[in-house]
């Protein structure tokens, strides 16, 4: 996650807001609750339990991964009666009790009992309280302070700026039965993964230059799932939809960790949205935060009047960088509620993966902090040895529970084995951004082409440590931000040269062995940093360069899908094999994707420079007819159209080894691949 804007640190008050009431049938619609009067304020809170002492048990040891159904706020019956339960974990408090309209935003009305177990438990049943219900914790904590927080478990929080959380029922009946069936195979490591990120208020706004106007999700719905679709991307990936309070943190700065944002509409509209892509053979993928959270008055911090979620020392505690604070993964506690939290989005909104933000500084005591600002650990060593067993402990729990989807790393250090089982000493994660890829890339198509040659073993360098790990290629939001300037004003050269270096980088990408992620408005060459606050400039889409550089892209997505060359071996040593590095000088380069049938290996041609090469040599010991199955140049792409290869000629030159000499014609500036 790059540096985004500090989270904002507010109290609100929501005494003159009563939102609409509703209950939830059992048939899932949703109507009024006419009487507004129907919790009686002299009802004593019934000490009741959904809890066990196994429940506890697990809890406090860091092992019960699906708090979410005992913890937040349940509706249930009680000898015949409805209302709601609520169970809430403040270890250093002295009373705690329930507010919200339905009595006023009293503070002392409605006090949950502490639970026999000295657990730091608080639990109750308050009868007749319905669904729709706004409401906070008054926690009287340490040392006296009284603070009214949301409920960490909530389902369903207030739009911001308000800030309380509401009751309510996550159920759905899901219609995906047939994607939960066949996802194990989509979602493979040996499956075409080209990832779309995208950050759902900015993508497409009702009114484009107003960033208080949001789609719904089912807007979003109508508008995302058919370009995904049509684009040919496998799987898109959001940026946090989890409830966050400030817009510009991006949602990396999040206090709902159980609840879709309430911006675009209710939890039961995000699971539709999700079910949509998956109808459409779509995997979701989410950004899950447990690295840091901010100070917001209402959020985790000093949740009972002190350091409950986060390391009290705050050379562990305190994240320079984003002004937020770090979890405590040596508690027991707050490492079932974290592994609770990510299992939570797979369990019951049916999600494909997990993208985990900012991994290294999870890692790294001495993260972003100079001598003096932290504190080794018992080994001597700057890793953080409660973190790094929270983070295997929470990949084996999903890969157990859920062996037919991907966590994948954000990790941009040289931490060994971080998408190596945990069984060989490694981290478990599924997949790794490969980082160091990125920069490497952005660096030498930013030269003029003239000096690539001088700058072609940083190019080929990925090549090197690349099966280290199972990397994903991405160019993400990060890299379009901050004064980074958008993808197509990183490339040199006139217009058309921009152009075409972005489209020759992309066929790159898409034809380099590993996952790739590209953010919106990296496919149609937006001219603009990324900004949350509006929209993508979809007026660019009547420019011939940016409508055919995303028809580029579109030819890319579908490529990958239907050439198992590009992805079958993809994380294996057998999938790629340099033919030609020795053309340094001309910086034409050349390399084999193999698939695990000879007859669909594939040959990529790379010409970095803007001089056309007619008549190419390539020397190949297998296969004596070849094709051109895609070329960047092609005039549907924004290209020429002038340098293309109807008919290949292969000359056999060594009988013995089966050499053949292939001689094709090579755009400016272009990328052709040949089967």
């Amino acid at each position: 996650m790059a540096k985004a804007k500090k989270a904002a640190s507010r109290t609100i008050a929501n005494k003159e807001t009563e939102p609409k009431r509703i209950t939830q049938k059992n048939n899932n619609t949703m109507q009024r609750y006419e009487d507004k009067n129907f919790v009686d304020a002299s009802q004593k809170v019934w000490n009741y339990s959904l809890l066990t002492d196994e429940d506890i048990h697990n809890f406090q040891q860091g092992t019960h991964y699906s708090l979410y159904d005992k913890f937040g706020s349940h509706s249930i019956q009680v000898n015949n009666l409805w209302g709601m339960y609520f169970a809430v974990w403040a270890p250093n408090a002295t009373s705690v009790s329930v507010k919200g309209n339905f009595n006023d935003w009293k503070d002392f009305d409605f006090e949950l009992h502490p639970r026999w177990d000295k657990s730091g438990v608080w639990e109750g049943f308050i009868p007749g309280l319905g669904l729709g219900e706004v409401y906070k914790y008054h926690i009287k904590g340490f040392k006296g302070v009284e603070t009214d927080k949301g409920d960490p478990f909530a389902n369903f929080w207030e739009k911001r700026p308000l800030t309380a959380s509401i009751t309510w029922d996550i159920h759905h009946q899901w219609a995906d039965a047939d994607w939960m069936k066949k996802r194990k195979k989509h979602n493979a490591l040996e499956a075409p993964w080209s990832v779309y990120e995208v950050h759902l208020a900015s993508w497409m706004r009702p009114d484009k230059d107003d960033e208080e106007s949001y789609n719904s999700y089912a807007q979003i719905t109508e508008r995302l799932v058919p370009y995904v679709k049509e684009m040919g991307f496998t799987h898109i990936e959001l940026m946090p939809v989890m409830e966050h309070p400030f817009d510009g943190s991006w949602g990396y700065q999040g206090t709902g960790y159980f609840a879709p944002t309430s911006r675009f509409g209710s939890p039961q509209e995000f699971m539709k949205m999700i079910e949509a892509f998956h109808n459409e053979g779509i995997g979701v993928i989410l950004d899950w935060v447990p690295s840091h959270f901010p100070y917001d008055s209402h959020g985790l911090f000093m949740f009972d009047g002190t350091h409950t979620y986060e390391y009290a020392d705050m050379r562990k505690g305190y994240h320079p960088d984003w002004n937020s604070y770090i979890f405590n993964y040596k508690r027991g506690e707050v490492k079932s509620f974290l592994i609770s939290g990510a299992r939570f989005w797979l369990d019951k909104f049916h999600v494909d993966g997990i993208r985990v933000d900012a991994v290294s500084s999870m890692l790294k005591l001495n993260y972003s902090r100079t001598a003096g600002q932290w504190e080794p650990n018992e080994f001597g060593g700057d890793g953080n040895l409660e973190a790094i067993a929270f983070i295997k402990d929470l990949n084996e729990t999903i890969y157990r529970d859920f062996p037919d989807v991907q966590t994948i790393a954000e990790e941009a250090t040289d931490w060994p084995g971080v998408s190596k089982p945990t069984f060989a000493d490694g981290l478990g994660f599924g997949m790794k951004w490969m980082m160091g890829w990125m920069h490497d890339t952005l660096k030498y198509f930013k030269q003029d082409p003239f000096n690539r040659q001088f700058q072609q073993n940083q190019f080929s360098f990925s090549m090197m440590y690349y099966y280290d790990e199972n990397f994903m290629l991405p160019l993400s939001h990060d890299e379009v931000v901050h004064g980074k300037s958008p993808m197509i004003y990183k490339m040199p050269g006139d217009e058309w040269q921009k152009f075409a270096n972005l489209r020759l980088l992309y066929t790159y990408m898409f034809t380099h062995p590993g996952a790739k992620l590209l953010f919106m408005g990296n496919e149609f060459g937006s001219t603009v940093e990324w900004n949350y606050k509006s929209e993508l400039p979809w007026n660019l889409l009547q420019f011939d360069c940016h409508e055919k550089m995303r028809a580029c892209v579109k030819a890319l997505c579908h490529l990958l899908k239907n050439e198992p060359a590009l992805y079958e071996n993809q994380f294996n040593e057998y999938g790629f094999e340099w033919v030609d590095l020795e053309h340094r000088e001309e910086s034409v380069l050349t390399f084999r994707r193999k698939g695990k049938k000879p007859a669909d290996d594939v040959l990529v041609i790379l010409n970095m420079t803007p001089e056309v090469r007619r008549d190419w040599k390539v020397y190949t010991h297998t296969k004596k007819v070849w094709k051109e199955i895609f070329n960047s140049d092609a005039k549907e792409f924004w290209g020429t159209g002038d340098v293309f290869n109807p008919d290949i000629t292969t000359t056999l030159v060594d009988k013995k080894t089966k050499q053949f000499e292939i001689n094709i014609h090579l755009p400016s500036l272009g990328g052709v691949v040949l089967k």
